[in-house]
């Protein structure tokens, strides 16, 4: 089966980020950024401002593409490429929608523990303002971390 290519969008405006509690569906329980899957003829950027404004009620001129990660299942079938996108300054109000319970957290108080494993690898050269690519092996749990490879890459 084919990676899906999907987007994740956080916003960021130190020394606050802006998360998301996942109300259904993939990852439901979790805190995370926003995004999704791409529609037909939808750039990873055009994904990511749609869904930060499904999910979050936000609208958005500018991203800034922080890293991507591909995310490796035992299965194949949730093997994804993420785009991660840094969104800063936004118009209009943020919403809860069907799908997400927006929050502002301090970065000292990120609430990793309710987040994907992945994250605390990652989320701080995010917060450093640093590009990043890498890789992420799920066990056959699909909950625990197998191997990852993270590194600081400015040419993505």
């Amino acid at each position: 089966m084919a990676k899906k290519i999907t987007t994740l969008c956080i916003v960021h405006q130190h020394p606050r980020i802006l998360l998301g509690m996942k109300k259904r569906g993939f990852g439901a329980g979790k805190w995370n950024g926003f995004g999704g899957k791409l529609l037909e003829g939808e750039t990873p950027e055009q994904a990511a401002k749609r869904e930060l404004q499904e999910e979050a009620g936000i609208i958005v001129s500018d991203l800034e593409r922080m890293g991507v990660i591909d995310f490796i299942w035992p299965d194949g079938e949730g093997d994804q490429e993420v785009h991660i996108f840094k969104a800063g300054n936004y118009a209009s109000k943020i919403r809860e929608s069907e799908e997400m319970l927006p929050l502002w957290f301090h970065v000292d108080e990120i609430p990793f523990e309710s987040m994907w494993p992945d994250d605390k690898y990652w989320l701080p050269l995010f917060l450093e303002g640093k590009k990043f690519s890498g890789q992420c092996f799920f066990d056959e749990s699909g909950v625990k971390i197998k191997k990852i490879f993270i590194e600081e890459n400015e040419n993505f």
